[in-house]
């Protein structure tokens, strides 16, 4: 998990800033849902990290792919073995960028919309979504629900199960950040 922080910060430190402009989640949460016609899958992680400049707008999530649980041990092993590799590609990624120009130093809630590149089982793809931020009392909240067609990310599903596992999954993520101190 340290080393997933660092990480965090060294993707923020491409410009100058100041400690206070900077917040993280070390428990971010990720889930998704999977609806088809024969069932829905539906999985969760309280294990990503994630983290805000709030005065370049820079935005980045990770998430350990094998963190994810579900409600059956076989679906869970199904996911990581056969669909996302999780040995081979164990991580998801995000880096991306809040586009409006929200005051993210006041309190209020802001909707905004994050345009980035996701890294999912070895392929990058650019994605543009809505979420809301935030601030209170000096924290910040972030939540966003998108969907991913599991094709862009090269994820093959055998024709067998086909029917079990939508084309399109919803994920959503939510993330409470409080300020790093230097």
């Amino acid at each position: 998990m340290k080393s997933l922080i660092c990480l965090l910060f060294l993707a923020l430190l491409s410009s100058p800033l100041l400690a206070q402009d900077i917040f993280s989640s070390k428990n971010t949460h990720f889930s998704f849902f999977s609806s088809s016609p024969l069932e829905d899958i539906e999985a969760k992680t309280e294990k990503g990290v994630s983290a805000i400049n709030i005065k370049t707008k820079a935005i980045y999530f990770k998430v350990p792919i094998a963190s994810f649980q579900f409600r059956q041990k076989l679906m869970q092993e199904h996911f990581n073995q056969n669909y996302l590799e999780s040995d081979k590609y164990p991580y998801a990624e995000f880096k991306g960028k809040v586009l409006e120009d929200a005051d993210l130093s006041k309190d209020g809630t802001y909707q905004v919309t994050v345009e980035g590149t996701l890294n999912l089982h070895g392929v990058e793809k650019t994605y543009k979504e809505k979420g809301t931020i935030t601030v209170r009392g000096g924290n910040i909240t972030a939540g966003a629900t998108f969907n991913i067609r599991i094709a862009d990310h090269r994820i093959d599903i055998p024709t067998i199960v086909v029917k079990n596992i939508a084309e399109v999954v919803a994920v959503t993520v939510n993330a409470l950040y409080t300020v790093v101190n230097r």
